[in-house]
């Protein structure tokens, strides 16, 4: 007994279910106006900016790490301060003397030698990315006011629907 009810409940939703799509009908109703319905928006536009910029390029020479120089002067100008001096306290002076002068002609050398070394500057190109910000006006729809059964009725459409615009009736009954 049970399945019959559920088999006839099942049917009589389905009679009732199919007898409203049957009532639907499709017409076409006269436009009165259609505005067009605008929204400014704030715009985010990626750019890129380019400019040329000059960078400095040091070209040393080998001799800059080397300490050659200072070495060869020390001991140079020690063997002549010792040469020059004439007792045996005088050449010890004299060669301490002597390599203390060596010594800072070698830093001289070394110095100049720094100072003559190449340095050059290269043009480079550098870019970034910059947003620029914008305001526009967009379209997001219509505002369309329409005639159907001697009444007018109004809808927002995402197009411009022209001079007719077609509408869906449905007929369902009130319980």
């Amino acid at each position: 007994m049970n399945t019959k009810l559920f088999a006839m409940t099942g049917l009589g939703l389905a009679l009732i279910s199919g007898s409203s799509i049957a009532d639907t009908s499709f017409e076409t109703a006269p436009v009165l106006e259609s505005r067009p319905i605008y929204e400014v928006v704030e715009v985010s536009a990626p750019q890129e900016q380019c400019w040329e910029e000059a960078v400095a390029i040091d070209r040393y020479s080998s001799r800059r790490d080397s300490s050659t120089p200072v070495l060869v002067s020390t001991v140079i100008g020690g063997a002549i301060g010792n040469a020059v001096g004439n007792g045996k306290s005088n050449k010890r002076i004299g060669a301490v003397l002597g390599a203390m002068l060596g010594h800072s002609i070698g830093r001289d050398i070394i110095r100049q030698s720094e100072q003559a070394d190449i340095r050059g500057y290269q043009t480079v190109q550098r870019c970034e990315t910059v947003y620029q910000q914008h305001e526009e006006e967009r379209l997001v729809g219509y505002q369309v006011t329409y005639l159907y059964n001697g009444e007018e009725h109004s809808i927002r459409t995402n197009s411009d629907p022209g001079e007719q615009i077609r509408l869906r009736v449905s007929v369902q009954p009130v319980l």
